[in-house]
């Protein structure tokens, strides 16, 4: 692939990808399944292991302060908790968040509204679009989860959302 064609891509993934997640948003938010679309996002993270508040702000680009807000309301509907470690060595000043059952739940439902919505609008595609897309979606999935750089730290997320969603 040459360079221009290589951006030609990029501005296409980054025009439809946007577009999948508001249709997505907006279902979800019709369906009242969430208050806010990043809370599916940390649910997510927070499934695979407890995170560290700034960790989850690094992971989300977002700032410490927003962090905090979301991880208060995500408390406040009792889908996350925090904690301090376990063990007697730990710094006590240290607070883990971690997914609660409640929370699992509501990423299990969240998950099961978002794949029937999008398997809705997806069902008409004929079966060669069908075999096209999947193989474009596994070009994406190899390009993505080859390049580990610095940035990419959410692979083990997305593997385990993934997984997650498979499950039921």
């Amino acid at each position: 692939m040459t360079r221009d064609q290589a951006r030609e891509s990029a501005r296409d993934i980054l025009e439809i990808i946007p577009l999948v997640m508001r249709t997505v948003a907006a279902e979800l938010r019709s369906a009242g399944e969430m208050p806010a679309p990043a809370h599916f996002g940390l649910l997510s993270i927070l499934s695979a292991r407890p995170r560290m508040l700034t960790e989850l702000a690094a992971l989300q680009g977002v700032s410490l302060p927003t962090m905090s807000n979301s991880i208060s309301a995500m408390v406040d509907r009792g889908w996350v908790r925090r904690a301090t470690p376990a063990t007697p060595s730990a710094d006590r000043r240290v607070v883990m968040i971690e997914v609660t059952a409640t929370g699992r739940g509501a990423l299990e439902r969240v998950s099961r509204c978002a794949e029937a919505h999008l398997a809705e609008v997806l069902a008409p595609l004929d079966l060669p679009a069908r075999k096209r897309l999947q193989g474009g979606l596994g070009v994406l999935r190899k390009a993505f989860t080859g390049a580990r750089g610095p940035r990419d730290r959410t692979t083990e997320n997305r593997k385990s959302y993934l997984h997650h969603t498979k499950r039921g």
